[in-house]
């Protein structure tokens, strides 16, 4: 794929016209305090992995409307002090995949947290969490459930879902809650987005390649899924552009990486049709921490750096997290 999107030097300017709801902050207040009303009630229960330099805890907490969401915590062996703390998400369609295949933290000796994104989990990487939520009519996926009615959109439980997931990760002895990042790829960099703007004291974020931005430019550019689910649905439903736009707002990772403080690290791939640069760029450069940068991969689609950007975190991010 020769690239498509704006060229560099433009990107690197890109503004959203994503129009922010007057009563973002209050809709997310109203919406966390309401599932703070619900008990956390996070449950670790051991593992046996037959790994000897990890251990593992199947993970239980109350999510959005109390519903149970499940989740990794792995630790370096041995481990007798509380550890900084990394909590990932993960991308679309997948769940928390099998416990032995999130060594990357632990093995740079920190606490690592993966949440299982509810409803999701595919064959590859299968998910544990149920969503007990219905919603109205919705194209195939999950970009359209609930879409006309910010309250009813899937991502309102998703979104909460991560917050309750830090705050879940935090109340284990072993991690130092006041040593916290947030990462993720894709859907996961989007839900990292929402996290950094809805949880003010986070050390470090590190979205690549993130979903879930610039909804007004994204919905219209590219015509890959998961963002034409919603190119469909409005095909099939005439006429409700508006609301949809509407209630995408509240979701859109520009709002909340406005919001964001914690020092950033943002990737993009040049070639990426799935989540196009500047929509990437949008959120870059609304980002609310001037401490902030971004790894730019110039022929690389939807796979962005892979384990090149790993490589630029494992540089970046213990730094910040062990000075805390």
């Amino acid at each position: 794929m020769a690239l498509f999107d704006l060229p560099l030097d433009r990107l690197r300017d890109y503004r959203s016209v994503s129009v922010e709801p007057e009563d973002f902050d209050a809709f997310w207040a109203k919406t966390l305090a309401e599932t703070r009303d619900h008990a956390l009630d996070a449950r670790f229960d051991p593992v046996d992995t037959h790994l000897r330099t990890v251990e593992v805890f199947d993970v239980t907490f109350a999510g959005y409307g109390g519903h149970p969401v499940r989740g990794w915590l792995t630790l370096p062996a041995g481990a007798v002090e509380p550890l900084p703390l990394v909590v990932t998400f993960v991308g679309y369609g997948g769940g928390r995949g099998l416990a032995h295949t999130h060594l990357l933290w632990p093995s740079a000796g920190f606490a690592h947290f993966v949440m299982d994104t509810r409803g999701q989990g595919s064959s590859n990487t299968p998910g544990d969490t149920p969503d007990p939520a219905g919603s109205a009519p919705a194209h195939p996926g999950y970009m359209t459930r609930g879409i006309e009615d910010p309250h009813e959109y899937y991502y309102r439980r998703v979104f909460t879902d991560a917050v309750r997931a830090v705050e879940a990760a935090r109340s284990h002895p072993l991690a130092d809650a006041a040593r916290t990042a947030v990462t993720g790829i894709s859907q996961g960099g989007g839900i990292t987005l929402a996290v950094s703007g809805l949880v003010p004291d986070l050390v470090a974020v590190a979205p690549d390649v993130p979903f879930l931005c610039d909804f007004p430019r994204a919905i219209t550019l590219t015509d890959r899924d998961p963002y034409r689910e919603i190119g469909r649905y409005l095909k099939a439903h005439r006429g409700h552009t508006e609301q949809v736009k509407g209630a995408l707002a509240y979701f859109d990772g520009v709002h909340f990486a406005a919001r964001g403080r914690a020092p950033a690290l943002f990737s993009t791939a040049l070639e990426d049709m799935t989540c196009p640069p500047s929509t990437v760029f949008a959120a870059f450069n609304a980002y609310g921490n001037a401490d902030k940068a971004i790894e730019v991969y110039d022929f690389n689609a939807h796979e962005g750096g892979g384990p090149f950007q790993e490589a630029a975190q494992l540089r970046w991010l213990p730094p910040l997290l062990r000075q805390g």
